[in-house]
């Protein structure tokens, strides 16, 4: 097995494992913020939370794919370190970029959420 193998093996199994870890807090921590955006729905939020990290593992694991063709091929054990330094940089960059749009989006669900839960008010009373 030659070293540029190896090297690419080693980004997109690490590439892979962190793409998981990103992906199952946010299912596991975004459950909360879909329920209440949901009015409490526990099955249409788990639902979504599921969609939403199907949807999240296409789309990086997708993109750490592509990413791997992008660059020079590593020729030796140092420039193979910093290829996978330089792209498992990017591949977090890319990773807390979706980390930080699915927060906000979940933050605009649940504000969305409590303000249509606000009582109706009445024609003609005094607030």
């Amino acid at each position: 097995m030659t070293a540029q193998i190896i090297v690419y093996v080693v980004y997109t199994l690490v590439s892979i494992t962190l793409t998981i870890w990103v992906a199952r807090t946010l299912h596991k921590n975004g459950r909360v913020f879909l329920i209440e955006a949901f009015h409490g729905s526990e099955e249409r939020a788990d639902a979504v939370n599921h969609l939403l990290v199907v949807g999240f593992y296409l789309i990086n694991i997708g993109f750490v794919l592509l990413f791997l063709r992008s660059g020079e091929r590593p020729q030796g054990v140092i420039e193979g370190i910093e290829y996978c330094a330089t792209k498992l940089g990017f591949v977090m960059l890319v990773l807390g970029a979706m980390h930080f749009f699915n927060m906000y989006n979940f933050d605009k669900m649940r504000k969305k959420a409590r303000t249509n839960q606000t009582p109706p008010r009445l024609p003609g009373a005094a607030y």
